[in-house]
């Protein structure tokens, strides 16, 4: 048994429904579980490793529910800088076609890295693309390598151009190899039991670039193999157009219609819903990935997140692909969060704890965790820690936990995955940082013809 004590923080916070704060507080850890929270004269005194954590906020670490990794590759393209959803995508997938296992490798690496000193202990990616040999193989990889909590998802393509879809035809791929794929990948790397590190889903990418057979058949395959459902919806009143003209119906009754609703769906974007699906998605108990960045970047809209959370919809936050963003910062993405709902409905429309619970407790019931999101005993061992002493912070003492928010988006000094220290005094343990970049930049030149 190995046992792990942070103590002596200027303040703990749990995040928990409660919102319990502990003033010089601690959390005593066994074998990567949370055992003990709490005022640190009250924790044990030994430890196999003990980390002093004086002047620093200890809080639970964020997850991100939605993501591209393989898009960092290609951030800030001045083709596409002002470019809306659609004409973003015919921008890029000329260039994505061109991916490598080896590039996916890379970029993932590349932007987990960010994702963890902005935060971030658990990451969904969206992996929808497999030109040149490439598999999700290759990006469960770079999450293995950093010691990151991941949720890959199999996503896919099979509606080309000549069938009315929107990405260029050799980049889709057949429905029957996609299903055998996706099958063999969970049947390789889904780890189910609580406190799993990696956990798959299915993911068919969007209803412009999916048939409705394989929405089905991805559907019984999830099923059938008790794993999770994620796609794009109701992201722009464009698609809303394009499934109107092609199927009928708006969005998300599409996906009723395809029975893509459910404790076991989430779905990312979800902008432009009225007030029944509002509803619907609360009786279902079905999933928000809230990407506001990507959202005001691509000029696609607000969602309605008050709304959402005063119905019961369960809601996380998301960084969204580095193309869209064009960053992967947790604690910049829940500020964007809180200040976006204050533009149309008022300063006190989402406080920074909402905000922050939705990064972190919100996140882990979309990805349908009971076992992260809060600091709790018989929680995962999943924490960061700010050093409260930096200039983004000075003089925000009388609340250092909404500070994050209100403030410069802080980085991490302290991340504890699983039980095992991933960051110490701002330094990523799990990699070369240096490395890391320097090979993202070679590809990223090669990728883009140099």
């Amino acid at each position: 048994m190995t046992t792990l004590l942070v103590r002596n923080a200027r303040v703990v916070a749990t995040l928990d429904d409660a919102l319990r704060e502990y003033p010089d507080g601690g959390v005593f850890c066994l074998d990567g579980v949370i055992e003990a929270v709490g005022p640190s004269d009250i924790l044990p005194e030994t430890a196999d490793r003990i980390i002093e954590a004086r002047d620093m906020l200890i809080m639970p670490g964020l997850v991100n529910t939605h993501h591209h990794l393989f898009q960092s590759l290609t951030r800030a393209l001045p083709k596409v800088q002002d470019a809306k959803l659609f004409n973003w995508l015919r921008g890029l997938y000329p260039i994505w076609k061109s991916i490598t296992p080896e590039m996916i490798y890379a970029s993932a690496r590349l932007a987990l890295a960010e994702l963890l000193l902005s935060g971030c202990t658990t990451v969904a990616d969206h992996l929808y693309l497999y030109p040149e040999g490439c598999r999700i193989d290759d990006e469960i990889a770079a999450a293995q390598s950093l010691g990151v909590r991941f949720h890959p998802t199999r996503g896919s393509m099979s509606v080309g151009e000549s069938q009315g879809g929107l990405p260029p035809d050799e980049i889709v791929e057949d429905e029957a190899h996609i299903l055998r794929d996706t099958a063999r990948a969970i049947e390789t790397y889904h780890q189910p039991q609580r406190f799993g590190m990696c956990r798959l889903a299915v993911a068919p990418c969007a209803p412009f670039n999916v048939s409705e057979d394989l929405m089905r058949a991805s559907a019984r395959l999830a099923r059938e193999h008790g794993v999770r459902l994620h796609t794009h919806i109701a992201e722009t009143l464009d698609e809303e157009a394009y499934t109107l003209r092609r199927v009928g119906m708006r969005p998300i009754r599409y996906m009723q219609h395809l029975d893509w609703l459910g404790p076991d769906v989430w779905w990312a974007h979800v902008v432009w819903p009225d007030e029944d699906e509002i509803a619907l998605l609360s009786e279902t108990g079905t999933g928000v990935a809230h990407c506001p960045s990507s959202n005001m970047r691509l000029g696609s809209g607000i969602a309605p997140i008050r709304e959402y959370i005063d119905a019961g919809v369960k809601v996380g936050l998301a960084v969204d692909g580095s193309s869209s963003n064009d960053s992967g910062h947790m604690f910049a993405e829940a500020r964007m969060a809180m200040l976006l709902q204050r533009v149309t409905k008022g300063a006190d429309a989402l406080t920074a704890r909402e905000s922050l619970r939705l990064a972190t407790s919100g996140g882990a019931a979309v990805l349908g965790r009971d076992d992260i999101g809060v600091l709790a005993p018989d929680m995962a061992a999943d924490l960061i820690g700010i050093d409260l002493n930096r200039i983004g912070l000075a003089g925000a003492g009388a609340d250092p936990l909404a500070a994050t928010l209100f403030c410069d988006p802080p980085t991490v000094d302290l991340s504890i995955i699983n039980g095992q220290v991933v960051i110490d005094e701002g330094q990523l343990l799990t990699g070369d940082l240096q490395e890391i970049v320097a090979t993202q930049n070679r590809l990223s030149a090669e990728l883009l013809g140099g």
